[in-house]
C-alpha cells in the first residue's frame, strides 16, 4: 500500500467528505483512516468467516449434506477388516412363542450333603457361595454310633487277614466265609455312615485303633457351587437333614409357562432362547408337561440352558422365546452383524450408492435364532454388512458422526 504524506492524507480527507456530502452519504472514517484496499480486504474476511460458519453448500446454495453420518472406507481398508456386504432376503425361519419363565435348579447336577446317623458338627470346611470338586472334604461331623461301627471295622479286618493268611487247609470253611462276611459288613456300614473309601482305607491302614473316634467327613458329590448351609458348629443335627446343597450352576433349568393352546406347537429338542436385560442364551426344550398348572392353568415347558459365565441363578423371572413348528418369513442376518449403539438401540451398517461409503440404521431387533438374527425396520434387497460390521462402527464412532440414526 502507497503511504502518503501528511498533506496529501489531509486534502484526501477533505475531497471525501466534500463527495460525501454532494451525495448524501454518511461518513464513516476511522481514526488514522484506512485506504479503500483495506476496506476490500475486511468485507472479504468477514464473507469468509460467513462461508465457514453457515458450512459446504451446493451451486445452487443448498447445503451438501451428501457425507453427514457415513463413512467411507478404501477398498485396502475393506480387504483388511474383510467386510462383505450382502443384500436382505427373506427367509423361512420357525415361529416362536414368547413365555415367562423361572430359573430353577438342574436337580440332576443337584446334591444334598445330609448325614446317614445322628451326629454332631465339628468342623465345616467350605462356605456358602463357594465353588467345590468332587470328592472334597465339606464339613466334618462326630457319632457315637460311627465310633462303634469304625472299632467293629478295626476288629473284623485284623481277624479277616488273620483267617486268610491261615489259609483254607488250617481253617474251616465256615470260619473263613464268616470272617470275611463280617469284613465286608463292617465296611458296608461305615461307608453308609459317610466315610468314603479314602477315609476307611486310612484307618485300616494306620493300625491305630485310636482313630476309631467317630470322626468324619461329608465329601462334595460333584462339581459344583454351596447354596445352602443349615447348621451351627457344634449343633447335634439327625439323620436325613440337610446340611448343605450343592448344584453345578452352569447347567440349570428353566419352565416357561405357555397356553395350552399353542404348547402342542411345541415339540422336545426345540430350539429356544432364554432372556433377561441385555443377556440372552441359548437353550433346548427337554420336556412338555402333559398337565396344566393348578393356579395359572398353563402348560410348563422345561428348558435346559448352558449357563455361560453363570448369569442366571434358581429363582430368577425370565423371558423365553420358543420355537415351534410352524414357520414363517422374515429379514434375517448374522447375529454379530446386528450391534447396539451408544444409546442401546440396534443398528446396522448399510452400503450407501457409492462402494465404500455406509451408513448406520436403527433395526429392530425381533429375536435371534441359532446364531441368526430376525430384524424389521428394512426393506428387502437393502445391501448391508454381514461381516465386519464392529470396524464400521467404529470408524464411525471416529469420525465424530452421530451414529444413533434417530
Amino acid at each position: 500500500m502507497k503511504i502518503l504524506k501528511p498533506w496529501q492524507n489531509a486534502a484526501w480527507v477533505f475531497l471525501f467528505s466534500i463527495s460525501a456530502l454532494l451525495n448524501n452519504a454518511p461518513v464513516s472514517l476511522a481514526a488514522g483512516g484506512h485506504d479503500k484496499h483495506d476496506q476490500i480486504e475486511t468485507e472479504q474476511s468477514h464473507d469468509d468467516h460467513e462461508a465457514k460458519t453457515k458450512g459446504s453448500h451446493d451451486e445452487h446454495g443448498e447445503p451438501d449434506d451428501h457425507q453427514e453420518g457415513v463413512v467411507t472406507l478404501s477398498l485396502k481398508q475393506m480387504m483388511a477388516a474383510n467386510i462383505k456386504v450382502e443384500q436382505l432376503q427373506f427367509k423361512i425361519v420357525p415361529s416362536v412363542i414368547n413365555a415367562p419363565a423361572e430359573v430353577t435348579f438342574n436337580t440332576y447336577e443337584t446334591s444334598s450333603i445330609t448325614p446317614s446317623i445322628s451326629a454332631r458338627v465339628i468342623r465345616p470346611h467350605v462356605v456358602l457361595g463357594e465353588h467345590v470338586e468332587t470328592g472334597q472334604p465339606i464339613i466334618t461331623l462326630s457319632s457315637v454310633e460311627m465310633a462303634d461301627a469304625q472299632g467293629n471295622l478295626l476288629l473284623t479286618d485284623r481277624e479277616w487277614k488273620r483267617v486268610k493268611k491261615l489259609g483254607r487247609k488250617l481253617v474251616s470253611e465256615s470260619r473263613y466265609t464268616e470272617a470275611k462276611i463280617n469284613w465286608e459288613l463292617a465296611k458296608a456300614k461305615v461307608k453308609v455312615y459317610g466315610m468314603t473309601d479314602k477315609q476307611m482305607n486310612e484307618l485300616l491302614i494306620s493300625k491305630d485303633f485310636s482313630r476309631a473316634n467317630g470322626l468324619f467327613e461329608l465329601v462334595a458329590t460333584h462339581n459344583g457351587t454351596i447354596l445352602k448351609e443349615d447348621y451351627i458348629q457344634g449343633q447335634q443335627v439327625e439323620a436325613g437333614h440337610e446340611l448343605i446343597r450343592i448344584t453345578n450352576e452352569t447347567n440349570l433349568w428353566v419352565i416357561a409357562k405357555v397356553s395350552p393352546t399353542v404348547a402342542h406347537l411345541i415339540s422336545i429338542g426345540n430350539k429356544a432362547t432364554v432372556s433377561f436385560g441385555k443377556h440372552v442364551l441359548a437353550a433346548k426344550v427337554i420336556q412338555r408337561s402333559h398337565s396344566l398348572d393348578k393356579m395359572t392353568r398353563t402348560s410348563g415347558v422345561r428348558l435346559a440352558v448352558r449357563n455361560k459365565n453363570e448369569l442366571l441363578h434358581p429363582g430368577m423371572f425370565v423371558d423365553t422365546q420358543i420355537e415351534t413348528t410352524t414357520k414363517s418369513k422374515a429379514l434375517t442376518l448374522p447375529e454379530s452383524a446386528v450391534l447396539r449403539s451408544a444409546d442401546g438401540d440396534w443398528q446396522v451398517m448399510v452400503q450407501q450408492e457409492n462402494e465404500g461409503e455406509f451408513k448406520a440404521v436403527e433395526v429392530e431387533l425381533l429375536r435371534v435364532s441359532n446364531n441368526q438374527a430376525l430384524i424389521s425396520g428394512l426393506e428387502a434387497g437393502t445391501s448391508v454388512v454381514t461381516q465386519g460390521a464392529f470396524f464400521i462402527q467404529s470408524e464411525l464412532a471416529k469420525s465424530g458422526f452421530d451414529i444413533h440414526n434417530h
